[in-house]
Parts: C-alpha cells; structure tokens; sequence
C-alpha cells in the first residue's frame, strides 16, 4: 500500500496537472491520508463538472451547427427616387410632353388653385358636383389635341366615373377666370367663382390605359387618358373603364398584369370607384 504522504503528493501532481494551475490547499489540522481523500474526492466531483461541460459544449456547437444551415436573412435596400412636387396629386405627362396635375380632395383643389395655378395654365373641370380640378401648365400654348387629352383625364378623375357613366362634359378656363369670392366663407374649400366663356368638350369618353412605362430610369404603371396613350402608340397597355370590379381588386389585377408589385402605388394613380378591366 501507498503510504498516505505518497497518495497525498501525487493527489497534489494529478490535480495541478488535471486542472492546470490550480492551488492546492492542505489542511493541516487533518491528516495525510485524510487531506488525501479530501483532494480525491474533489477530484472526482471536478471530473463529473468537466464531463457535464463536454456535453453541454457537444450540445452548443450542434445548436450553432444547425443554425448556420439556416439561410441568412437579408435586408433589401431599395433605391427609391426623390419624389417630384407635383407626385402627390393626381397627375399625367401628355404625348406633346405637357404636365397635368389634379386634385384628390377638394383640399388639394384648392392647394392647386392658389399655389400651382399661374398665369399661363389652363384650368379644366368635369360639369358633375364632385371633380378633380385639373391644371394644365403652360396650358394656352397648348394645341386643341392636347386639350383634349387633359379634359378626358379631368373626366375621368370625377364623380362621373364613380357613378358609372360612360361619359361627362368638361369645360377649360383660363387664370383670370377662376377666383375666390372676396367675402370670407361665402365659398367651401375647393370651390371658386367661374367667369366669361368657357371652351367646352362634350362627350368624352371615361377611359385610361394603364401600362408599365420607363420614369427615370425605373418602370413604373402610368395611368393616363386612351387618347394620350394612342397618340404615343403604346402596345401593350390594360384598357379601364367604369365597372363592377372594386378598386383594391382593380389594383391586383393590374399589377398582375403588368408584373409591377406595389399595390399601393397603382391604387394612388387610380380614380375613386370601381373598373372593368380588358387587355
């Protein structure tokens, strides 16, 4: 057998090289033999400590492992284009290159009227209770083929598309001609007075085509009167017109259509009501 201070001594060596520089303490008040059992009892419990975390390490690198098999998420960082005054209305460019803008509330009406109506435009207006107000800049140098493709945008962004007509009247006026009563609240927000002789156009037609078109650089659905579309020879372009197909659904369809995937910016290009939709 051992002799206790031997079983001590080569405790004292195991231990140190076991658990690497670790200090060992020996009680003096107990025996060899006894601070020798001391040491191996410690021992073992120090080993069972050490098994126990060779598992749990086992455990976390196979959890990492399976986390690193799942695919990374990616932040997609879209370059998104400063947006141009005139994008909060409603808006079109014409076949000749003429900038149209109009109202989405009888606030915006009036925005129009008092801060981007100047002395050059061209002021149109569907003949319904209830209507985007139209401005064509540099309107009165515009030819009577122009004219036209803004008033039918003006009647189609009115009441008469929401009620289901096929057609509306609208009328054109020039700067001087629109104004605000003088007597403060005689007039509602988006209302004005209207002076002298208007030019006049009967009939037109409640029709826009919607197609994937090239702003700035990006494709982008552009909503604009079937007359303006024909005179740039747009091929490919979805045909709208008053319906039964609620606006929402209206929105899907045409951005299944036309592979363009943001609902809500076709919604804002489209008039309040509902559509009927043909390629």
């Amino acid at each position: 057998m051992i002799p206790a201070y031997w079983q001590l001594w080569l405790m004292s060596i195991y231990l140190i090289l076991h658990n690497r520089f670790m200090k060992v303490e020996i009680d003096y008040t107990k025996s060899a033999q006894d601070n020798a059992d001391d040491y191996f009892k410690l021992s073992k419990k120090m080993k069972k400590k050490a098994q126990g975390a060779a598992i749990a390490i086992k455990d976390l690198e196979a959890r990492l492992g399976s986390a690193s098999s799942v695919p990374e998420k990616r932040t997609v960082i879209r370059n998104i284009a400063q947006r141009k005054w005139y994008e909060k209305f409603n808006w079109f460019t014409t076949s000749n290159g003429m900038l149209a803008i109009g109202g989405r509330s009888a606030a915006q009406n009036e925005m129009i009227n008092s801060r981007y109506f100047e002395s050059n435009d061209l002021f149109f207006h569907a003949d319904v209770f209830g209507a985007s107000v139209v401005i064509l800049k540099d309107g009165t140098k515009a030819d009577v083929v122009t004219r036209e493709e803004v008033a039918q945008f003006a009647a189609c962004f009115s009441k008469a598309w929401e009620s289901g007509m096929g057609s509306a009247n609208v009328y054109s006026l020039r700067r001087e001609q629109v104004t605000k009563s003088k007597e403060k609240g005689s007039l509602g927000t988006g209302s004005f007075l209207l002076e002298g002789e208007r030019e006049w156009f009967k009939g037109v037609p409640l029709e826009l085509c919607a197609y994937t078109g090239d702003d700035g650089g990006t494709n982008l659905v552009s909503v604009v009167p079937v007359q303006t579309a024909l005179l740039l020879k747009i091929r490919k372009y979805v045909l709208l017109k008053p319906g039964n197909i609620k606006k929402s659904d209206a929105a899907k369809t045409l951005s299944k259509l036309l592979g363009f995937h943001d609902i809500d910016y076709i919604m804002q290009h489209l008039p309040p009501g509902s559509f009927s939709i043909k390629e």
